[in-house]
């Protein structure tokens, strides 16, 4: 493989809403530059993108490819991100890392959801963007329509640079608004203007113009004047306002049939920043925690940041890296700043899809991978010991679907641990922790098609085959008034008997307060040496509750009176008292059920919260509040917990994918009387 210069280094992220054409256009690309002799399809699970089993089996992107290609004399690395809403935390990884956010849109569909959380990311990390309306030869495609949907969307900054000439069957070429060609949808020829689209092209090339002209004075003045502009004028108005965010040009193909695709390609090269056009990233110095600012200049010092991560049990670890600044080489030692401690770099890589070609070096600007790093993974830099620099890393969304993972066998169990630890590694927005109330090991996912092929990984790639449930909810079990108890254990069995006598008070706690022991014995009447196995026996009654087995909380037990054996007594019977007499007590102290109130914030479209509201209703939430912030709308609620096992799956539905929300543990309380007795049923029964 060739080295680039910096300069000539375009590193973009192709995203968009599931379904929109991205691995297929990817797939043009790699034909239209060579890299590929025949062009594959998604269908067929014959692309170069999709070649995890999961994408081949679903024919679904399910996480993001490297796809590395040359254009005129320019190195591309193309990251092809997956579209559907369950792998967002893919698109973060790729977004971190490239200069240009190409969104491709389905001239069919309009504006759908997965493209409009691109763009909100794409806008608060401030990425350059370029818009592809794709699949403009399907029936009801409508490219003008599809704009104006971007526009009232997105605002006055989306800009045609092309249009297409017909339509649907009709789809015979495009319309270059900068130079004021035509290119044939077949083979890219350039043909006569046709007749129909003259009085269009004069329109809308003038709002083009205008969008060039805004970003530079000198053409401004020119403009104003009345003085025409060049095409090198316009095109370089186009590039600065490409750059500072204020022009996000617009271009159109069909992607399945390789129509109208060199041009995007072109202008990729041409529009697209460099690694040199960006702003200087800034970085910490581990040292001083000072902030310096790194230009993308490859004898800078190193500093590269890890963006993704894969485990194969066979290859092993493969890390995905960008560097910022400075020079990777093969065969050399770096820095992880983060963990502080030192890693062996053995060969580099220029990785496309799943084949790898050895490089000598990864200079700045450029992106590369390592096999076999030890201890580094997504989010770290690596950089040199002397001048040790840490880069912003990835923040992931919070997840919002929960499972019980419940291995299938016992082999499976014993293999289960190693298998949770490289799946985490491979993909942060997924975790694992274990539920200490019921004892299950819970995942959390960002949905349940993304918590669906994590199981399915583990499986295919570490030979662990899990089942995912539905989590329980950990209730709890409390008392609602004070009362007293006593049990005398008695056992005479021949030889030395067992005597354990004790009265306990059992009284509320308020919420949240958890559990307390105490004992005011007078007289003698326990041993102190048998105090504590009361108390311990209590503490070991407590895990499980009369009314359905669950832990009992909020209460104070009190010891106050016994008696004992000075032969037969001992801590054990003393022990096993405690726990008759505190079992008959809270039988008798009005037993409640406690659930788990999520406290919950949903951010929803405002044409979507009175039908949430409404939904919260169903689900015993209590709103706490409304805040509208542009457009959008956050209802704060409490919910039980019960009540959010599959909220996921219903906020997409009703917000038609737009809403999202973030849940956290806020307090316990009473389970309601007519839920309590299908709670404690079920608890039995299982």
């Amino acid at each position: 493989m060739r080295d680039y210069a910096t300069s000539a280094i375009r590193n973009v992220g192709l995203f968009s809403h599931g379904g929109a054409g991205k691995t297929t256009l990817t797939e043009a690309f790699l034909f239209n530059s060579g890299v590929i002799n025949r062009i594959g399809r998604v269908d067929d699970g014959t692309t170069v993108s999709d070649y995890d089993p999961e994408e081949t089996r679903r024919h679904i992107s399910v996480q993001l490819s490297l796809m590395p290609f040359d254009w005129q004399g320019r190195r591309v690395n193309l990251i092809d991100a997956p579209g559907f809403t369950d792998f967002i935390g893919e698109v973060y990884e790729a977004a971190a890392v490239v200069d240009t956010a190409i969104i491709l849109f389905d001239a069919t569909g309009g504006v759908e959801i997965g493209a409009e959380l691109i763009w909100q990311h794409s806008e608060e990390k401030g990425l350059p963007r370029m818009i592809v309306v794709n699949k403009i030869d399907r029936e009801n495609a409508d490219f003008f329509r599809t704009v104006d949907q971007m526009r009232a969307r997105f605002g006055k900054k989306i800009v045609p640079m092309q249009i297409p000439i017909g339509a649907e069957a009709n789809f015979k070429g495009v319309l270059d608004l900068v130079g004021g060609k035509a290119y044939a949808a077949g083979d890219g020829a350039e043909m006569p203007l046709p007749a129909d689209v003259e009085s269009q092209f004069s329109e809308m090339r003038e709002k083009l113009i205008e969008a060039a002209v805004e970003n530079e004075d000198e053409l401004m003045m020119k403009y104003l004047d009345g003085e025409a502009l060049s095409e090198d004028e316009i095109r370089a108005g186009l590039r600065a306002g490409i750059l500072n965010g204020s022009v996000v040009p617009v271009l159109v193909c069909s992607a399945l049939h390789n129509q109208a695709v060199k041009q995007i390609m072109d202008a990729i090269v041409e529009y697209c920043p460099s690694p040199v056009d960006r702003p200087a990233v800034q970085a910490n110095e581990a040292s001083s925690d000072k902030i310096v600012k790194l230009p993308a200049d490859p004898a800078g010092p190193p500093a590269a940041l890890v963006f993704k991560t894969t485990a194969d049990p066979f290859v092993g670890k493969l890390t995905y890296f960008r560097v910022y600044s400075g020079t990777l080489k093969s065969n050399s030692h770096v820095h992880n700043a983060n963990r502080r401690l030192e890693e062996r770099i053995g060969q580099l890589y220029s990785v496309r899809g799943k084949t790898q070609e050895p490089v000598g070096q990864v200079s700045a600007g450029d992106i590369g991978a390592i096999a076999k790093l030890q201890e580094s993974s997504t989010g770290d830099t690596l950089s040199s010991k002397d001048k040790s620099l840490i880069l912003p890393g990835i923040k992931f969304p919070s997840p919002v679907y929960f499972a019980s993972i419940v291995p299938k066998a016992k082999a499976d169990l014993d293999k289960l641990g190693e298998a949770i630890s490289r799946i985490m590694e491979e993909d942060p927005a997924i975790s694992v922790y274990k539920e200490s109330a019921t004892g299950e090991t819970i995942l959390t996912a960002m949905g349940e098609l993304h918590a669906d092929v994590t199981a399915q990984k583990m499986k295919h790639k570490f030979g662990v085959d899990v089942e995912l449930r539905l989590p329980s909810v950990p209730y709890r079990e409390t008392v609602q008034t004070p009362t007293s108890s006593e049990y005398k254990h008695k056992k005479q069995t021949g030889g030395h008997g067992q005597y354990g006598h004790v009265f306990l008070e059992v009284e509320p706690l308020p919420r949240g307060a958890g559990f307390e022991f105490s004992e005011r014995v007078v007289g003698g009447a326990v041993p102190k040496q048998y105090i504590a196995a009361v108390e311990k026996g209590v503490r070991e009654a407590i895990h499980e509750g009369v009314l359905a087995g669950y832990p009992v909380v909020d209460l104070k037990v009190t010891l106050y009176d016994g008696s004992y054996h000075a032969v037969d007594s001992s801590e054990m019977s003393f022990k096993v008292a405690a726990s008759h007499a505190f079992k008959k007590g809270i039988e008798q102290a009005q037993p409640i059920l406690l659930e788990p109130i999520m406290l919950v914030n949903i951010t929803v479209p405002e044409q979507y919260v009175g039908d949430i509201m409404s939904d919260l209703n169903t689900k015993r939430g209590r709103v706490l509040g409304l805040t509208p912030e542009g457009g959008v709308s956050v209802i704060q609620t409490t919910i039980p917990m019960a009540e959010m096992r599959r909220y996921s799956a219903d906020l997409r539905s009703i917000s038609q994918g737009r809403g999202s929300y973030e849940m956290k543990f806020d307090h316990y309380e009473q389970v309601p009387a007519h839920i309590a007795p299908e709670v404690i049923a079920n608890a039995k029964k299982e």
